[in-house]
């Protein structure tokens, strides 16, 4: 990624539950910080650069899967394609020509708000850190990051349990001095592992559109980036090769070797440590080998995996070794 589209390089988390916090740093930094809106641009130009052809400001209104070719219906025309990849993120509605509707069970609801500051004042109040708050939202969390002239402070939290987001998000902003009347937008983050459907004769999801977003995190921008390139191989493939459409599975099987150990290692990680959210941050916040761990794991090595073994051998004993283990086995690789 360009040095010029980076706001910030983040090399410390400070990590909150109620009163009490923890920090972990990373000398080779945690996260790039950039404006979503400029990282979609940068994306964009790049692929013009490849010389294909890029419609804007026109709208998909539906697909039609036939025998030999996907019909495309857009605000303006018709289109005719062999094969389509669906990345429309978690807000669009073609992914359901694929998949199911998920439960409120299986996604987040996130709120974030921008909220404007001088930058030198962002620079003193977080210096090269962000902050996570958990116990703000039911099966998620609250964050503020400092970016470029403004903070991007938000709350996520189950569907099923979020009754009122809008008044969590404006309480979690005052109480750390945030607060004024600022534009919030909402938006659906999947969560529920790998167990979607993902593929159908013709069409491909990829992405959020595809549910691939870590569960515990919310994040889902490196899932989306390689399951489009996976997807885009798989295409090409079959299309040079001339093979048969139901080598369009090898994408799926891909997408699970690569990554689905992780979606559902961050699944299990999530169900452990918010059904039992007063043992579980109360000992993450004041046990510094927890979040020094999770930082090497899972952010360095993207390892739930090994993460939720470590975690459970070390540090759930306090619950019934049942209730653990129910959890631990609880959909396993389907999900």
């Amino acid at each position: 990624m360009p040095e010029s589209i980076i706001e910030r390089n983040i090399p410390k988390v400070r990590v909150y539950f109620r009163d009490q916090f923890i920090e972990g740093i990373k000398e080779n930094n945690l996260a790039m910080l950039v404006s979503r809106k400029v990282f979609d641009n940068f994306l964009l130009e790049k692929a013009r650069e490849t010389g294909i052809e890029i419609h804007t400001k026109e709208k998909v209104l539906d697909l039609i899967e036939k025998e030999d070719c996907v019909e495309v219906r857009t605000t303006y025309n018709t289109y005719l394609g062999r094969f389509v990849l669906i990345s429309e993120g978690s807000g669009g509605v073609l992914k359901y020509k694929v998949r199911s509707r998920d439960t409120k069970i299986e996604y987040e609801l996130g709120l974030v708000s921008e909220i404007p500051d001088d930058d030198e004042i962002i620079n003193n109040r977080f210096p090269g850190t962000i902050n996570i708050h958990f116990g703000i939202a039911q099966g998620g969390y609250g964050w503020i990051f400092p970016h470029a002239g403004y903070y991007s402070a938000g709350i996520a939290g189950t569907a099923q349990y979020l009754e009122h987001p809008k008044k969590i998000l404006l309480d979690f902003l005052e109480e750390n001095g945030l607060s004024g009347d600022f534009p919030v937008r909402s938006h659906i983050i999947p969560t529920g592992g790998i167990k979607r459907k993902i593929l159908n004769s013709r069409l491909l999801l990829s992405g959020d559109a595809a549910g691939f977003v870590d569960a515990f995190t919310g994040e889902g921008i490196s899932y989306a980036i390689r399951s489009g390139q996976l997807a885009a191989e798989t295409i090409a493939d079959l299309v040079m090769y001339s093979q048969k459409l139901s080598s369009l599975k090898a994408y799926e099987s891909a997408c699970r070797l690569e990554f689905g150990n992780y979606l559902a290692s961050s699944l299990k990680l999530k169900k452990i440590l918010h059904r039992f959210p007063e043992t579980s941050f109360k000992l993450a916040v004041s046990n510094g080998e927890i979040l020094e761990k999770y930082l090497d794991e899972v952010i360095t090595n993207r390892n739930h995996k090994d993460y939720v073994r470590w975690l459970l051998l070390n540090f759930c004993l306090t619950e019934p070794v049942s209730r653990i283990k129910s959890l631990t086995l609880e959909g396993n690789d389907k999900d």
